[in-house]
């Protein structure tokens, strides 16, 4: 009878995997990319003055301009749905892009947010707003920068610096998904916390394989 259970557990965890990814709004194995080589962060700088960039790393990308003070709300909705969930993930990091004079205003906003959880993995990268510009147009989105060079959508880009999201072609979207409107709880709640999960399992899964592949190879 014990041996019965553990079998019948055993064969039950694939489909447990995917009645979890099933039920969700995104139906997708993999969030699909929608624009690739996203142009990297070489001129930018963060608070303590070092180097920062998209490659090798999973980025949730905020275009906050010289409007800092005015994104609070979209900072603090995004904290709360998406960083405190996942801010443990080793890989992950919440990138915003400002102009060159904010930083005492980003310096206020991560007091601010570092209420519940460590704001380590916040990133505020400073630049020009050609700079801003130049990045927000290797998106290849239809969203638009305002005249602060900022927009309340986030983007979330992979490892290899390609924008995933939603394409139109999905059952779920009427239009494509490039971003998530931090505006919006309920846009966070119902489409970004599941594609977030989404990229998140899949480079758990890619670990997984690597470690596997790896311990064989040691064997051999």
């Amino acid at each position: 009878m014990k041996k019965f259970f553990v079998l019948t557990v055993l064969f039950a965890l694939p489909l447990v995997a995917y009645l979890f990814f099933s039920s969700g709004v995104n139906n997708f194995a993999k969030l699909p990319v929608l624009t690739e080589n996203i142009a990297e962060l070489s001129n930018f700088k963060t608070l303590k003055g070092k180097d920062i960039q998209l490659k090798d790393k999973i980025t949730i990308l905020s275009f906050y301009g010289s409007s800092i003070e005015k994104m609070e709300g979209n900072a603090f909705n995004l904290n709360e749905k998406i960083y405190d969930k996942n801010f443990k993930f080793k890989d992950l990091q919440f990138v915003v892009l400002a102009e060159e004079g904010t930083q005492s205003e980003a310096e206020k906003l991560l007091q601010e947010i570092s209420t519940t959880v460590s704001p380590e993995k916040w990133k505020f990268a400073f630049g020009s707003s050609s700079e801003i510009k130049r990045v927000f147009n290797s998106l290849e989105t239809s969203y638009q920068l305002n005249n602060q060079t900022a927009t309340p959508f986030v983007f979330i880009i992979d490892k290899e610096r390609n924008l995933r999201g939603r394409p139109l072609d999905s059952e779920e979207t009427e239009e494509t998904v490039y971003g998530y409107d931090t505006r919006s709880v309920a846009e966070i709640t119902n489409k970004m916390v599941d594609d977030v999960k989404v990229i998140l399992a899949e480079y758990r899964l890619a670990l997984k394989k690597y470690n596997r592949n790896k311990a064989i190879q040691n064997e051999t």
